[in-house]
């Protein structure tokens, strides 16, 4: 019997996760987080004023049960015509915190938020032990890794130490990535994908009025949301998990009824798809298609892709794809040498400030986050097969060395994506933390489910 769950990580994945515990009346939590303000992780908690959500805010219901419970809070807010608005991501963060601060004012001392460096859990008793950097150290039936999304890898060719800061920034939420330049300078952001996007928009409302350089090895830009159109008949089978299959019945699709709308209709089916294609087929898919699918996929606000365009038709973004080959810093800034795609000849640009936007890492043997290196050390937990995340099975255990699952550690969120693959936006770690809570309160019975 679970009497007490502690959560690594109070993102919004572990601060869902203690929410429902709440919810479906089962074990008391405790909220662990390094961050000074809880509730809100680094998507919410790093996000300017500029940056806005790039869901609307009829599906950012953080309650899989409840999908009008965001809409209703922008209301009550003040917001107008609520569901169809992108809605500021620091509003999100602080719906999310309210949540929060609800929950811990009205569960009878059933939730506690510790804050505090985890630096170690171990598998003891039966259950988990957290250590905490201060010496402290917590007692729990089942622990629950909700550590987010992880810094991204250094782009080849470029080595941090060998430039003077603020020459390079490896954190691209950094809140001094803008400061100090002019508007002669010109910045390198290397990826070109929604972080990407957030950091140009950042300069440009930071008053930056110099050149900004976007690469990445494809110049792959997210493509934009439209206002809603007509409804369609979506289809009612998943498809299958052959990438060229899929590729030929996106197109079909795409011609009848629109791309957009032939990526939406297969939400319902992308994890069973993940979940049922070969490693061959996951493998051929991260290689040669992840790249497409992410741009089409995770989309941007029309307002967000308006002002992107805007900065690209007056020329202070520019789009590039090519790889990083080195990076010299001289008196005039840093040479950074690099190839364009489809040519063999290298060539130089020279920029004031490095920006790393090329996204989230996933492989533990290169992450320099300490309990994950330690864990995985270990043997506690392991890597999935094609290096992007904690492996789990699909009841979000983590799986151990040896193979086999831990009763006693689960992980939530973007780390779990080599199980899940969907598993980084809202609808989905939404329904994933409700999931897992239910099964943690014994309440994944009710209605027969579990029969």
């Amino acid at each position: 019997m679970t009497h007490h769950v502690a959560i690594v990580g109070a993102g919004f994945s572990g601060t869902l996760q203690a929410i429902n515990l709440l919810r479906h009346d089962g074990p008391r939590a405790t909220l662990i987080e390094r961050a000074e303000t809880p509730g809100l992780g680094l998507a919410y908690g790093a996000a300017r004023p500029d940056h806005i959500l790039n869901v609307r805010a009829g599906n950012m219901s953080a309650l899989p049960d409840d999908p009008g419970h965001f809409v209703r809070w922008l209301e009550k807010e003040g917001v107008a015509d609520a569901a169809r608005q992108f809605a500021p991501r620091k509003t999100f963060g602080r719906y999310l915190k309210a949540m929060l601060d609800d929950a811990v004012a009205n569960c009878g001392g059933r939730l506690n938020i510790v804050r505090g460096e985890v630096t170690q859990v171990d598998h003891s008793g039966g259950g988990a032990r957290i250590s905490l950097a201060d010496g402290q150290s917590i007692d729990a039936d089942a622990a629950v890794l909700a550590v987010g999304n992880l810094p991204p890898h250094t782009p080849p060719g470029i080595d941090p130490d060998a430039l003077t800061p603020p020459r390079y920034f490896g954190d691209p939420w950094a809140a001094d990535v803008t400061d100090g330049l002019s508007d002669e300078d010109a910045v390198l952001i290397i990826g070109t994908g929604l972080t990407m996007i957030d950091s140009a928009l950042s300069l440009d409302a930071a008053g930056f009025r110099g050149r900004i350089i976007a690469l990445s090895r494809r110049g792959l830009l997210p493509r934009a949301h439209e206002a809603p159109g007509a409804s369609w008949e979506r289809i009612a089978e998943r498809p299958e998990t052959v990438a060229s299959e899929l590729v030929g019945s996106l197109r079909q699709r795409s011609a009848a009824i629109g791309w957009r709308n032939a990526v939406d209709e297969l939400r319902p089916f992308t994890q069973f798809m993940w979940g049922n294609a070969s490693e061959a087929e996951r493998s051929r898919f991260l290689r040669h298609l992840r790249p497409w699918w992410d741009v089409h996929r995770h989309r941007l606000a029309p307002e967000v892709a308006a002002r992107i365009e805007a900065l690209r038709a007056n020329g202070r973004l520019t789009i590039v794809s090519g790889k990083t080959m080195d990076a010299r810093e001289h008196d005039d800034g840093v040479a950074v040498e690099w190839r364009p795609r489809g040519h063999d000849k290298a060539e130089t640009l020279v920029v004031q400030r490095i920006i790393n936007c090329t996204g989230p890492l996933g492989d533990l043997d290169r992450t320099t986050d300490p309990l994950l290196r330690d864990l995985t050390a270990r043997g506690l937990i392991r890597a999935d097969a094609h290096r992007i995340g904690i492996d789990v099975d699909n009841q979000a255990r983590t799986i151990a060395a040896t193979g086999q699952p831990n009763d006693w550690l689960y992980a939530l969120g973007p780390m779990t994506r080599g199980a899940f693959w969907e598993i980084v936006a809202v609808p989905d770690i939404r329904q994933q933390t409700w999931a897992l809570a239910r099964r943690l309160s014994n309440a994944h019975w009710v209605g027969g489910e579990g029969l």
